[in-house]
């Protein structure tokens, strides 16, 4: 049973929907006159921004619900092929321009992580915030000791006991689902809460943040296809991160990148070998990169450098998974539909019983059609729908550990499309698939292996002799502990067969006394009888032995 608590916020989610006529989005069927009854009842709450356009009365809505909402709409404003412009441009502003909370209490908050006055450490606090999103929002200054420009991310106040309430109705709602819907069961709606819940408490945690912000500036070392600020984890806290502060376009900022020159063609690309690069050579990747997160630098735009931020949300992937995906995207782009089915069925996203010809013939139905437009067109989006639309009516089962990898390439493909219309994500994507996977089986893969083991191997060699030496030595008692079981398996055979003997000469005399008792013999019988009983005695004891 829901709580109190739960069924008003309940409340609130639906009254705060209506309050801004989101129920214009809900299709109108011509055929029924009970919606529009409904909308006309006295309990139906009122659009009280009528004169306000339904792009921005989601925002509103969404921004009013809280940082699970925000976080919601900050996705869908990626997707601009799914959703129109007059929506996707309003959501956009969710991303760095959520209303900001008090500079006052955000210096306060600042102090109380750091354990003192801001001004012994730091010069230039600027307590208006330089961005503000749904969870933190940001501060400049500058370092005493160097001069160094940096910037606070400091967590929203009271911000957790929200998320949890609203993680704690998204549970009770999965399961209403689970129970009433069993269809929706192989989706496992309360798998996915778990997992989006685990991603939103991680970014409360700032030094999470940080340290995926190191690890990920180490993988990107040497690389200037992409570059992540340095994080100051002496100053940095659960609720507070101080890192350097970056200059670069915001890259949902098409003019300001076009003005600076930049090649968006190959801005667009790197997006995707950057997000393929972090998920199968690094198998950490950043996990949250909608467009207020991620800047391009002003420095060289004729090869242009990506700048990410906000590494609270990350992905990773055990080698299982990467070997399945990157080659059902393979088969995929070569149109192997067979493959493909046969893959969803040895990964274990589809039962294993699943007819593998109807499958590959349902997948054929969904693909072929899109194919027929250039692939400059196709939106991986629609595919992913249309595929996992396919594959449910296989009782395919949703996968956790792939929710934040679809969600992120959902993402490149917005920014990448955003930026170049006509990114060939396909012709992007599928060398450096074939590289990885050569890379994988065949020579080259052997010697990966070796090279991996090497230091292993360099370890242990010193070892070797005495390890040989041990071998040999236990192979020679194992030698003699056989050569004893072989001797006594003989003796046994040879004992069972004086047994056998024994048993054989005191049965027959036994019978030879039971004929001569039968003809009213005396004297022989009884002596027949007794040698039986002393060979039966000797057989008895050949037993034992």
């Amino acid at each position: 049973m829901m709580t109190i608590r739960e069924i008003k916020r309940l409340y609130r989610i639906v009254e705060v929907q209506l309050r801004y006529g989101l129920d214009d989005f809900i299709p109108q069927d011509p055929r029924s006159e009970l919606p529009q009854k409904i909308r006309k009842s006295l309990f139906w709450i009122k659009n009280e921004y009528p004169d306000k356009p339904l792009g921005e009365r989601l925002r509103l809505a969404l921004q009013e619900l809280g940082p699970v909402w925000i976080k919601f709409g900050q996705m869908m404003s990626t997707r601009r092929d799914l959703f129109p412009p007059h929506i996707a441009d309003q959501l956009a502003l969710l991303q760095d321009q959520v209303a900001p909370f008090d500079g006052q209490l955000a210096k306060r908050t600042i102090e109380a992580s750091l354990g003192c006055p801001i001004e012994q450490w730091f010069d230039d606090f600027d307590e208006v915030a330089l961005a503000s999103a749904s969870i933190a929002q940001v501060h400049t200054a500058t370092m005493k000791e160097n001069g160094r420009e940096i910037v606070f991310k400091v967590i929203r106040p009271d911000i957790k006991p929200i998320i949890e309430a609203d993680i704690k109705l998204m549970y009770r709602m999965a399961e209403i689902v689970s129970r009433l819907q069993p269809q929706a069961r192989r989706l496992r709606p309360v798998e996915v809460v778990r997992e989006y819940e685990k991603t939103l408490l991680d970014e409360l945690d700032l030094m999470r943040e940080a340290a995926n912000g190191i690890q990920l500036r180490r993988n990107f070392e040497g690389d200037d296809s992409l570059y992540v600020p340095e994080v100051f984890t002496d100053y940095s806290s659960v609720n507070l991160l101080v890192m350097e502060r970056i200059y670069g376009i915001q890259v949902s900022d098409i003019e300001a990148l076009k003005a600076n020159g930049t090649d968006l063609k190959l801005l667009s690309e790197n997006a995707v070998n950057i997000f393929f690069t972090q998920v199968f050579r690094d198998s950490f990747f950043h996990a949250d990169m909608h467009p207020g997160n991620i800047f391009v630098s002003y420095e060289h735009p004729h090869d242009p450098q990506w700048i990410a931020l906000d590494c609270g949300i990350v992905g990773t992937l055990n080698r299982e998974d990467k070997r399945y995906l990157a080659e059902n995207l393979l088969a995929f782009f070569n149109r192997d539909y067979r493959k493909v089915a046969e893959l969803h069925v040895d990964s274990g996203w589809v039962p294993a019983d699943t007819n593998i010809d109807a499958f590959e013939v349902a997948i054929r139905t969904v693909c072929e059609p899109i194919f027929e437009k250039p692939l400059c067109e196709i939106s991986f989006g629609h595919v992913l729908l249309n595929l996992f639309n396919t594959a449910r009516r296989f009782n395919m089962e949703v996968q956790p550990q792939l929710v934040l990898l679809q969600k992120t390439l959902l993402y490149v493909e917005g920014l990448g499309r955003q930026l170049y219309p006509q990114l060939d994500l396909w012709a992007t994507a599928k060398p450096f698939l074939e590289d990885w996977m050569s890379r994988q089986v065949g020579p080259q893969a052997i010697i990966e292996a070796v090279k991996s083991k090497a230091p292993f191997w360099a370890e242990k060699l010193p070892e070797l002799p005495e390890l040989l030496y041990d071998s040999l030595r236990q192979g020679k008692v194992m030698n003699q502990r056989l050569d004893t079981l072989y001797d006594n398996f003989m003796d046994s055979r040879r004992n069972q067969g004086k047994a056998r003997f024994y048993f054989g000469i005191g049965a027959t005399m036994m019978v030879c006394a039971a004929i001569l008792f039968g003809d009213h013999v005396t004297t022989y019988p009884a002596i027949a009888a007794g040698a039986g009983a002393v060979f039966w005695l000797l057989g008895w004891r050949a037993c034992r032995k």
